[in-house]
């Protein structure tokens, strides 16, 4: 059960001077005047067992080179108590975040030149790294549907059917928030299997689902495509630790040649502390966790009520997963690139939707993990500069 919100909420433990004070990305990129709600930071104080874990680290000077430590088995206990998945740790691996551990990973599975299918709008990193590895991206849009976005799975099919080696699920998804029902995974893996495409997942907001969706990990259907896939996740999303580079890779009973074959100095990439702050986060950072869904739950809400009542011409289909909200702009006329406009004259960075892919065109990525005040501000900021 999620807790209450009110003092336990860590998003309402910071205001603006504080966070003015961080040097990381999301409070560095832009100038002090500039609101920043783009980048997949949160504005949150870290879990308290995360705060002991890493103090306790420093305090021993304990800051050479990594290792996996007990992070395996921490994560299986996690994946068991949340999704009632329960991967072999001696099938974990430590890499040092999920982008790196994908590319990895594709670089054994795949060949130059294959094509890997990704579903847009997608994850920006994508559109580079797939390339810088020869492999050629193959682009299945999510389906526009009254009820917001679907994964379709004639597209999908179309893509398989025309070569396709891998297929890079981004599950939940992001930009949209999206969460696959097991229906739609199992349809999914029956696709794999006739067109023999091998299935890696990034899942690293898995721990973000709100009410009223079920995040099913890709790994424990009864799919031989199940068996053979690979999921790359980290805590570094659900406790804000993108700093710290700790991610895991799960390799799935038929996929233990590629956990063979997977280079060792990846894991020497990662960062001590990032194993540390993952080992608490996993073992010990659910009840935190709980109270930032029910802040993160209240704020993608209260978007929705700002959207409405100053920018009702913006298209909000509120996530399912994620603290991202993927912003149809189209109706106000800014162009193909409206958070280019709204930074420019706002005041306010979001994230571009053109970065996402073709279909992020007229969009724009609104990241809502911050204090209700400055969510509100942002908005407001934004209908001001449209209205002046």
């Amino acid at each position: 059960m999620m807790s209450g919100i009110g003092h336990a909420n860590p998003l309402t433990a910071y205001g603006l001077d504080e966070l003015r004070r961080r040097r990381s990305a999301k409070w560095r990129e832009y100038p002090p005047d500039v609101l920043p709600v783009w980048v997949a930071e949160m504005d949150t104080p870290l879990a308290p067992p995360i705060v002991d874990a890493l103090a306790a680290a420093v305090a021993r000077g304990d800051t050479g080179y990594a290792s996996p430590g007990a992070l395996p088995e921490a994560f299986a206990g996690f994946a068991a108590r949340r999704f009632g998945w329960r991967p072999d740790p001696e099938s974990v691996r430590l890499v040092p975040d999920v982008m790196s551990g994908i590319v990895e990973i594709l670089g054994n599975i795949t060949e130059p030149g294959d094509q890997v299918v990704i579903n847009t709008p997608a994850y920006p990193p994508y559109f580079h790294w797939l390339p810088k590895i020869g492999r050629r991206i193959a682009a299945s849009p999510l389906a526009l549907t009254a009820g917001g976005h679907r994964l379709d799975l004639s597209d999908l099919e179309r893509c398989f059917a025309g070569g396709a080696a891998a297929f890079l699920l981004c599950s939940p998804h992001n930009p949209t928030g999206l969460v696959f029902t097991e229906q739609e995974l199992l349809a999914v893996a029956e696709l794999a299997d006739r067109y023999g495409v091998r299935v890696i997942t990034d899942e690293i907001h898995g721990p973000l689902v709100y009410p009223g969706a079920t995040f099913v990990p890709f790994a424990t259907l009864d799919a031989t495509a199940a068996e053979r896939s690979i999921t790359v996740t980290s805590a570094s999303k659900a406790w804000n630790l993108a700093g710290l580079k700790a991610a895991v890779a799960v390799f799935g009973p038929g996929a233990q040649a590629d956990l063979g074959a997977l280079d060792e100095e990846i894991s020497a990439a990662a960062g001590l502390l990032g194993v540390i702050a993952a080992e608490a986060a996993f073992t010990a950072g659910e009840p935190w966790l709980d109270d930032l869904l029910t802040g993160l739950d209240a704020n993608r809400r209260l978007l929705g009520e700002l959207l409405s009542e100053h920018l009702p011409e913006a298209g909000y289909q509120p996530p399912q997963a994620t603290y991202l909200a993927w912003l149809d702009l189209r109706a106000l006329g800014l162009g193909e690139d409206p958070a280019a406009w709204f930074l420019r004259k706002g005041g306010v960075a979001l994230y571009s939707g053109p970065h996402f892919g073709p279909e992020g065109a007229g969009h724009a990525r609104f990241n809502f993990a911050t204090t209700p005040t400055l969510l509100t501000e942002a908005v407001q900021r934004m209908a001001a500069a449209l209205h002046s």
